[in-house]
């Protein structure tokens, strides 16, 4: 029997100020508070804030108790047996226990609820049982490496059964689905703000975290603010204490402030990429795809967009992710007379009036459609620099659209799109590679097919031997970066927190990069 038998080590206990409040301007509205459907990294810091894990990860990649104090896993890997805290309850009054754990497990089960988690985070997930109060028995079908991992997850923050039974939106979510969490959720502005209290009853934070018991803070205010230059002129102008999302352009105008602070950190999972649609014209001919990757000449268009403050990226893979393959660094892009060698020998020789490219009567045109709540990092503006490059470089005729939801997935579902942009912030890339690389993938916009990398895939979910997983993910890189050519990766994402001096406690993620929740943060004189 394969036994991780851990305990809470917790920080000294601090003395917790009687009222003190916080103003926090981040950069995308959530597109649902309910945990259980969270889809956007930059929504992870407010998920933490409401809802807990079972597990948590540490710095050094390790698992760590939370709401789980100990775990076994069995020899054969299919069964976990998780022992629970017995002190902790729900915002709504309920008691957490192993029959909530089950009910949040056996909630992804119904239709339509999260099928993309449903066929991939869960799809080894055979059945939990209540063994005890405090113990539940989780059994899988197969080995899944990544299941501890989904565990410590958003995905997997435990929301009250009695509010999954009775909220009005369950897919929103909002103040009537409830968790565990430091704070409790009680407004919501949409297109404005987002309010937490502090849950006083709180004592159950994860190992590693910097205090016990409740929060410092009593309230939190984030205002939704997307415009960079209004998010930095609310800090300091004194509007807000703490802002996320500092465009490059007022890195500078941070620093040389005395009053604030600026850190960063890169993010987990993959890198923000471009992935071709190899279901048709041009990106089913793989000369076109690479051509496209030589007419960029990156580094220059990152640092005019950036201004030296983006990490370029080399493979799917995000360069903070121990299964990163630094070999692929400097194998390809920024190449203009190869990008025009290999459009001549796809046959797109000729141009039209205005310099673009055509065959058969028929432009050399590629379109990208986002949907708005998840542009992030002026990739507006990276998209317009990279689309002024491919035309003058290659003749290329790159149009950027960016779009509501329902349009974005109207053109995903009508096939009406050439390249896809993406970036995920999962902890394990494992998880983000299964979403987007299978042929059944969630998320799979390349509409490309190998059975191979699906193997290899495959093979790195079922063991959880870091190394072998490392050489398994290698080779799945240089399938798809390399040898095919279908994703063209452009930066590592980061995240930046400025701040008013005073604002002490905060931090990133240890597991993603992102924002850490407001739970450690106090404000210091």
């Amino acid at each position: 029997m394969l036994a991780l038998l851990l305990t809470a080590c917790g920080a000294q206990p601090v003395q917790q100020a009687a009222s003190t409040s916080l103003t926090w301007a981040i950069e995308t509205q959530p597109i649902t508070l309910n945990p259980h459907l969270w889809a956007q990294n930059k929504a992870r810091l407010l998920v933490f804030n409401q809802f807990d894990a079972l597990v948590s990860r540490a710095e050094d990649g390790s698992f760590q108790p939370w709401l789980a104090t100990s775990w076994k896993v069995s020899d054969d890997e299919l069964t976990y047996t998780f022992e629970l805290r017995d002190d902790v309850t729900f915002h709504d009054g309920t008691t957490f226990d192993a029959a909530a754990v089950k009910a949040n497990l056996d909630q992804f089960r119904e239709s339509g609820y999260n099928p993309a988690v449903a066929a991939i985070q869960l799809r080894a997930f055979d059945k939990a049982e209540v063994v005890s109060p405090t113990t539940v028995k989780i059994t899988l079908k197969e080995p899944d490496g990544l299941f501890l991992d989904f565990l410590a997850s958003p995905l997997a923050g435990q929301v009250s059964p009695k509010s999954l039974r009775e909220a009005k939106d369950v897919r929103f979510g909002g103040p009537d689905l409830v968790g565990t969490g430091p704070f409790i959720l009680d407004r919501y502005v949409q297109g404005q703000e987002i309010h937490y209290r502090r849950n006083p009853a709180y004592k159950w934070p994860p190992a590693g975290a910097g205090h016990q018991g409740p929060a410092h803070l009593s309230e939190i205010t984030y205002r939704f603010l997307p415009e960079a230059a209004v998010r930095v002129g609310a800090l300091t102008s004194g509007q807000v204490q703490v802002i996320e999302g500092v465009p490059a352009t007022e890195v500078t105008l941070i620093e040389q402030d005395p009053g604030l602070t600026l850190t960063t950190a890169l993010n987990s999972g993959t890198a923000f990429s471009y992935y071709f649609n190899t279901d048709h014209a041009p990106f089913d001919d793989q000369r076109v795809r690479q051509a496209f990757r030589e007419a960029v000449d990156l580094d220059a268009v990152l640092k005019a967009v950036y201004q030296g403050t983006a990490t370029r990226a080399w493979s799917v893979v995000g360069k903070a992710s121990p299964f990163y393959d630094a070999s692929l660094e400097r194998t390809f892009g920024g190449d203009a007379a190869k990008a025009n060698a290999l459009l001549d020998e796809a046959g797109w020789k000729q141009r039209d009036a205005e310099g673009f490219r055509v065959k058969a009567g028929k432009r050399l045109t590629v379109r990208s459609v986002s949907a708005a709540p998840y542009v992030r990092d002026r990739r507006d503006v990276l998209a317009q620099a990279i689309q002024a490059q491919v035309k003058q470089s290659a003749g290329i005729d790159f149009q950027v659209k960016i779009v509501d939801q329902g349009t974005a997935q109207k053109a995903v579902d009508d096939n009406a799109y050439e390249i896809f942009e993406n970036s995920r912030g999962d902890s394990d890339v494992g998880a983000a590679l299964n979403l987007i690389l299978p042929r059944d993938g969630a998320i799979n916009r390349t509409r490309f097919t190998d059975p191979q990398v699906e193997r290899w895939l495959g093979q790195a979910s079922a063991t959880s031997d870091q190394a072998k997983r490392k050489e398994l993910y290698t080779k799945v890189q240089r399938a798809v970066v390399t040898e095919k050519a279908i994703v063209f990766p452009i930066y590592v994402p980061a995240d930046q927190i400025a701040a008013q001096k005073s604002v002490q406690g905060l931090g990133f993620d240890p597991g993603s990069g992102t924002p850490a929740s407001a739970y450690d943060v106090r404000i210091g004189t």
